[in-house]
């Protein structure tokens, strides 16, 4: 019976065709959809994952996420450093300044600031360059995407000269860092340095980076911060998904590729179980002739769930592998780079195609159980 109804399904090459085409385009637009979502979400808070120093994030009270961060007076930083469990604490800065390179365009960029004495928080990975001369005056370190778009089409070059807020300053190297939400270089200097690069403000830091002796618990130590300092201190995860949870709640994102991906299991609906059910309407004879010679409904849709699952795994197997070769190709776009597929969006498309299928099986099945044998007798 499964060679009966596989034959039966490649019996039209053009509907068999058709049918695949359907689940592998919804396939394609829902994983893809839904990959880039993950990414640009992800990236909303991928510059609190580059930080591997720290374990503990402090920071103001009304901070909602990463890019909203009002300045902290200089003594919450001994604040902190003086609660049970923190091994060390440490400076941090984040924000946008303008940078004029020799073209003499100015370009907003992100500048992070971090502590002068141990580096916390600065770029592990570097393309060009060594750390150490992040100590040297006026040094500046930016990441790869950010050196293409402030410098396009010249091969990697250090010790430039350029201005930042009408500032000398030097690019010293340049590193890997995860791509930020908004579409800027990410530039890191020191925290002194910084201070002539940002225009005029009280208070500077907006963050301090902290870690727990060992033994401790990041959480118990946060909340210890919490209570003695009046600050908000969160560990890293928290801090993340916090951020993550904001641009889900506050933003159109969400909406936006919702509409797009249930479009995609839409049409996913439409085309796979309009072909499937014309697909069935034309071979009634045959299923009749089954029953007529004593297949029961049981067997005929076993036959019909067959052949709706050689279908999707196909078209799930195609789409898949096509929005895998997308990303594929993007990320050798510097500006791209970043954004894959996980595991996760496999899955959840995965059941969305099991769903289509049984959509288009269901309504191909009631035609099936209700059919009379005699009908293949009929017009003979």
């Amino acid at each position: 019976m499964k060679w009966v109804a596989l034959r039966m399904l490649t019996g039209d090459r053009v509907k068999f065709f058709g049918l695949v085409f359907g689940v592998t385009f919804a396939t394609f637009l829902m994983s893809q959809q839904v990959s880039v979502f993950v990414g640009i979400v992800r990236r909303s808070a991928s510059q609190i994952v580059d930080v591997r120093d720290a374990s503990i994030w402090v920071m103001d009270p009304r901070v909602r996420h990463f890019d909203e961060a009002p300045g902290l007076p200089h003594g919450a930083l001994q604040r902190v450093r003086g609660v049970e469990g923190v091994h060390w604490a440490a400076p941090f800065y984040k924000g946008q300044v303008l940078a004029r390179i020799e073209s003499g365009l100015p370009r907003n960029v992100i500048l992070e600031a971090v502590d002068d004495a141990s580096l916390v928080a600065a770029p592990q990975e570097l393309i060009a360059g060594d750390l150490a001369d992040l100590r040297r005056p006026h040094a500046v370190i930016v990441d790869k995407a950010g050196y293409e778009y402030l410098w396009p089409g010249q091969p990697l070059s250090l010790w430039r000269e350029f201005e930042i807020n009408d500032r000398r300053a030097v690019l010293v190297g340049v590193c890997k860092a995860s791509p930020p939400f908004v579409t800027l270089p990410v530039m890191y200097t020191r925290f002194n340095e910084a201070l002539p690069y940002v225009p005029t403000k009280r208070n500077l830091m907006n963050y301090v980076l902290a870690d727990t002796v060992p033994g401790e618990s990041s959480t118990a130590v946060a909340e210890r911060i919490t209570r003695q300092t009046g600050l908000l201190a969160v560990t890293q995860n928290r801090f993340f998904w916090n951020t993550i949870n904001y641009m889900l709640g506050s933003t159109g994102i969400p909406v936006n590729f919702g509409i797009t991906i249930a479009l995609g299991f839409i049409v996913g609906v439409a085309v796979a179980g309009q072909t499937f059910y014309l697909f069935t309407l034309e071979n009634l004879k045959h299923f009749g002739s089954l029953k007529a010679m004593g297949v029961n409904n049981r067997r005929l849709v076993a036959m019909i769930l067959l052949q709706a699952m050689s279908v999707g795994g196909i078209g799930f197997a195609l789409g898949t592998g096509l929005t895998a070769l997308f990303f594929e190709r993007t990320n050798q776009i510097t500006h791209l780079a970043g954004l894959f597929m996980p595991w996760q969006a496999v899955a959840g498309v995965g059941l969305a195609v099991l769903a289509i299928i049984a959509l288009a099986s269901l309504l191909s099945m009631r035609r099936v159980l209700v059919l009379e044998p005699a009908v293949v007798f009929r017009g003979a």
